[in-house]
């Protein structure tokens, strides 16, 4: 899969993109990153990318030319890949989102600055998602965020296969507890049933771990997960924790 960056600020990438997983996944051929100065598109001497607002207001605007003239190069003979501009006027970007991208054999990342990009660059892009109710002084994090979800979904990246679906989010469910070595930690112990050697009962109490995490920090993704009749069951015999 591949993955066009597109940004004012190209070196906030390079450490990233060239560290465990990302680096490891290049390698292997799985994913491929280009990373395009929106600034090597603009016009003239001095190749500015911003204007100030029309109406008045503080702060810049990034100009809809540079922007527009890089996406189109990228669909210049080639396949055209699906765009995307990280804005948190977008949709909220979730794990299922992910998933679809995922299945793209390219994506072109939009990463806003300033006061955000020229209202028209809109009309030139697939979709718009967002990482969150929060505000980042660029688009260039969200887009690390996007690239490292999505990436960890195409085959070929995780080093274990099934490792992503197992993942909080994955089922809808946030993860069950993890442990490892050593079995006792601070007088804290490893629970008995992970130690049994018996994979129903251990598959068992992952699944009702995960249930039970869920019900009490995420609650609210209960109402769109995928539960049985024993689920149910079981998220009955729980009581939710009281406030404070």
């Amino acid at each position: 899969m591949r993955f066009h960056i597109l940004t004012l600020f190209p070196e906030f990438f390079t450490s990233p993109l060239a560290s465990t997983m990302l680096q490891k996944a290049q390698e292997r051929g799985a994913v491929e990153f280009v990373v395009c100065n929106i600034r090597d598109y603009a016009e003239g001497k001095h190749r500015v990318t911003d204007d100030s607002p029309y109406g008045g207001g503080p702060g810049m605007v990034m100009k809809p030319e540079p922007v527009v003239a890089a996406l189109e190069a990228l669909s210049a003979g080639a396949e055209r890949p699906w765009r995307v501009l990280l804005s948190p006027h977008g949709s909220l970007f979730t794990q299922g989102r992910a998933a679809l991208l995922a299945q793209r054999p390219a994506l072109a990342l939009v990463c806003g600055r300033y006061e955000g990009v020229d209202e028209r660059v809109r009309q030139f892009v697939d979709e718009e998602l967002s990482v969150g109710d929060f505000i980042l002084s660029g688009g260039e994090a969200a887009a690390l965020v996007v690239i490292e979800v999505v990436s960890r979904l195409v085959p070929g990246v995780l080093g274990c296969e099934t490792s992503a679906a197992d993942e909080s989010f994955s089922q809808g469910l946030l993860e069950y507890p993890q442990y490892t070595r050593p079995p006792e930690f601070c007088g804290l112990t490893v629970p008995e049933v992970l130690r049994s050697g018996d994979h129903r009962a251990i598959a068992r109490w992952r699944r009702q771990e995960a249930l039970r995490r869920t019900y009490e920090r995420r609650p609210d993704l209960l109402t769109r997960a995928t539960l049985t009749e024993e689920d149910r069951a079981f998220l009955a015999t729980l009581s939710r924790p009281a406030d404070g």
